[in-house]
């Protein structure tokens, strides 16, 4: 009966896990088609300085940031007009894509 519950509490874990991170080809292809790519660079790494890498982060992170930059909590034009539009699937599709990186 331990092994059994045992094997129940590790699938139930995994299957969970699974269903909490969010969809990282969607996160790719809003990515790019959101213009993320335009300034953030092909998977994450920028091309300019000015411009912060993403690849390295982590899905908290960005989800915060995005988050914040929506809200107008933290403050940049380019940032808050980009994440205006962004749903909250989409930034978490977002975010877990960036932590894909790693």
């Amino acid at each position: 009966m331990k092994k059994y519950l045992l094997s129940l509490c590790v699938a139930v874990t995994c299957l969970s896990n699974g269903a909490l991170r969010a969809d990282v080809a969607a996160g790719q292809t809003a990515y790019a088609a959101r213009g993320c790519i335009g300034c953030h660079g092909v998977g994450g790494v920028s091309a300019v300085e000015a411009n912060p890498t993403l690849k390295g982060r982590d899905a908290a992170f960005i989800r915060q940031n995005l988050t914040d930059y929506r809200s107008g909590a933290r403050k940049h034009p380019v940032m808050n007009a980009m994440a205006a539009g962004l749903s909250d699937a989409d930034i978490d599709n977002i975010a877990d894509y960036i932590d894909s990186l790693k």
